[in-house]
């Protein structure tokens, strides 16, 4: 991970000045690094012994790095990983620009890897993120919205690079299919419970821990799963709050603590909780397959942690 950031780093840099600026911004605020540690920790498992799997690495970190700079834009977000959001600082379309930037720098990391089904993979991945963000954008204010729905959702906004991360350092091993199938189903899995960790983390958590605006998702109207799980559950008697704070987003400064007392008195977040955590177990499940060793306790030991939150 050393030679990661480093990467990171230097394939950041621009003769435009904004560009590493704004980059930077984001990217040294810390984050937790999960999708490229994902990558090389998925190619030394399938038997990698060198570094081919570095520049992936870092290609999912940009990947990732260019949809948060989008995601925040169309959000209108104020907090990222604890700093102000980069588009309050440089403008929208500079943050939009520089994630597109990003997103370039990843694609030429990924020519120079030789590996044209690395690069179909992060290909996919990047279509299938745009395709769950504009998906979740035209359903954001249903309440009508499935469960179904919304983990389809979820799985192509967030779990599919997961998925990816791990789909590609498999095959910078050059792993059999069946191994690099388990580790895709690894990665969407594990994507899967670190979002609904994050979604219910929206309501019971603090903005110290979350690093962002504890409550944005429901100040911006976004249908997430404990959100359905409480209007459900609270029956006809609070339809109309949710309408008015949700469907029409009327909200005053008191709604959100009402709608955190709805939360826990429905089980709506622990319900949500409970799910993410046999997404983590399925991951772990899919690591069968591979010898104990000290590669897949660390894969198993992300599993335990991106649940691990809920406390």
């Amino acid at each position: 991970m050393v030679k990661v950031n480093a990467l990171i780093t230097d394939r950041m840099q621009s003769d435009v000045a904004i560009i590493p600026a704004l980059a930077d911004h984001l990217i040294a605020a810390g984050g937790k690094r999960l999708r490229p540690l994902i990558t090389v920790a998925a190619a030394r498992l399938a038997g990698a012994t060198d570094d081919n799997g570095l520049k992936l690495a870092a290609a999912v970190e940009f990947i990732h790095t260019a949809t948060l700079l989008h995601d925040d834009v169309v959000d209108g977000s104020q907090l990222r990983r604890g700093k102000v959001a980069a588009h309050l600082i440089w403008g929208g379309a500079q943050s939009v620009l520089v994630g597109d930037f990003l997103f370039a720098r990843a694609f030429e990391l990924m020519v120079e890897t030789g590996s044209m089904k690395a690069l179909e993979i992060l290909a996919r991945a990047s279509r299938v993120i745009a395709e769950g963000e504009v998906l979740q954008l035209t359903r954001s204010h249903d309440l009508n919205l499935s469960q179904e729905l919304y983990i389809e959702i979820i799985a192509a906004k967030t779990a599919e690079l997961f998925a990816a991360a791990a789909e590609a350092g498999a095959v910078s091993a050059g792993v059999e299919s069946v191994k690099t199938a388990a580790l895709r189903a690894y990665g969407m899995n594990l994507g899967l419970a670190f979002q609904l960790v994050d979604d219910a983390l929206d309501y019971g958590g603090t903005t110290e821990s979350l690093g962002k605006n504890a409550g944005d998702d429901f100040r911006e109207g976004k249908a997430t799963l404990p959100l359905l799980l409480a209007i459900a559950r609270s029956g006809a008697k609070e339809a109309d709050f949710w309408e008015r704070t949700v469907g029409r987003r009327e909200q005053t400064d008191a709604d959100f603590a009402r709608v955190r007392e709805l939360m826990i008195g429905t089980g709506a977040i622990e319900a949500t909780l409970d799910l993410a955590a046999d997404y983590a177990e399925a991951a772990k499940a899919a690591l069968k397959g591979f010898p104990a060793n000290d590669w897949r306790d660390a894969l198993e030991q992300l599993a335990d942690f991106s649940v691990s939150r809920r406390a």
